[in-house]
């Protein structure tokens, strides 16, 4: 009699075994990263891909990651710097790669022999300052008002500051920021970072007598003139949120000027909670360029998170209230309305940075004088 009852208390337990492994199958289990389930949502295809780091808050966002589960996917990104992406990222584990302007975007199609690429939104280079610093440079001449409802910091205006060693006590009329050090605006490393070259893209084009740098004897001429723009700042950050963190939180005695994407700026303001203080103002430089977000497919289950990006009105809007400016202004715009945020509708002086190799000749020259410790200009 006891054996009976042990025998059945053994085929018992070993239903029980496998409704467990069956109930435990159809709901998903597993980390999802092998068969794509996962999350409560069912079947999800897993789409990899590296970013720009200022990119990680918008595909981080929970209603963006609800967004494209409801198409069927799970996307997962690692970061990098934009240059890296397109130089020394081994782009074997990645779906995509999603770089923050097209030079590099086009360098790696061009690599990979891709045919199609996808710009689902943009930020124009701009300059996070505060209003004591904009009056100081206004009575300098180097601020200006665009006429269009913003202001402007004049890049030839500004240069020749920079060119003649420029000190921020030795402006005239200056009562409101007497600091001892050059007038310079912080960047990021040029040499890692995308928001820094594409400040360099705007200077060199300045520098090139208004026009976009297309030689080699072009970039060594443009170099000259821009390298203290960088050398001078001394230690610089690797990503553009470290800078603007510190704009943010250490005030005006730290970072009187930051290079910043827009949609850095913007962002904060749509969320509200005064983190973007009453004395501080965004401008942008004369002229500008815009920071393209380019998504390069690597292979074909990418194409469709591209084409979600580029095409559905869900995720312009999701990317406009991370700041970023979409195909239909009317999205930015209506944000920018409803937060009040002082950011202009279009902007007119925008140029092209030069193109890949060119833009690369840039920054490998001012890296070469980095690296032979080139001193401060007097």
């Amino acid at each position: 009699m006891k054996r009976w009852i042990g025998v059945g208390l053994a085929l018992l337990l070993g239903v029980a075994v496998v409704l467990a492994l069956v109930l435990g199958d159809d709901r998903g289990g597993g980390d999802g990263q092998g068969d794509g389930r996962g999350d409560g949502q069912g079947a999800l295809t897993t789409v990899r891909g590296v970013i720009g780091s200022e990119k990680k808050p918008f595909f981080d966002d929970g209603a963006v990651r609800a967004a494209f589960a409801r198409h069927g996917l799970r996307v997962e990104v690692d970061t990098a710097g934009s240059r890296e992406i397109a130089s020394t990222v081994d782009l074997r584990p990645y779906d995509f790669a999603f770089p923050s302007s097209v030079p590099a975007a086009e360098k790696i199609r061009q690599t990979r022999k891709i045919a199609r690429t996808y710009s689902p939104f943009y930020s124009p280079m701009a300059v996070a300052t505060f209003q004591p610093i904009v009056d100081v440079l206004a009575k300098a001449g180097v601020v200006r008002d665009s006429g269009s409802g913003y202001q402007v910091l004049d890049l030839r205006r500004f240069l020749d500051l920079v060119a003649r060693g420029t000190r921020w006590d030795a402006l005239p009329g200056n009562t409101a920021y007497r600091a001892r050090k050059r007038v310079l605006l912080t960047t990021t490393d040029v040499r890692t970072s995308n928001s820094a070259a594409m400040y360099l893209a705007a200077t060199s084009y300045v520098a090139n007598g208004d026009d976009v740098v297309s030689s080699r004897e072009q970039v060594a001429a443009a170099a000259a003139k821009i390298a203290p723009l960088f050398l001078d700042q001394g230690y610089s950050e690797s990503s553009t949120e470290a800078p603007f963190e510190d704009y943010l939180a250490l005030g005006i005695g730290k970072t009187p000027m930051v290079v910043i994407y827009e949609a850095q700026y913007a962002a904060r303001l749509f969320a509200g909670g005064g983190a973007v203080r009453p004395d501080m103002r965004l401008i942008y430089p004369a002229p500008t360029v815009l920071s393209k977000h380019t998504l390069v497919p690597l292979t074909a289950r990418a194409a469709e998170v591209g084409r979600l990006l580029q095409e559905d009105p869900e995720f312009a809007r999701l990317a406009a209230r991370h700041g970023f400016r979409t195909a239909d202004p009317g999205v930015f715009a209506d944000l920018a309305a409803k937060a009040k945020a002082p950011v202009p509708g279009s902007l007119v002086d925008v140029v092209e940075p030069p193109a890949y190799d060119r833009l690369e000749e840039l920054v490998a020259t001012i890296e070469r004088r980095y690296l032979a410790g080139a001193k401060p200009s007097s």
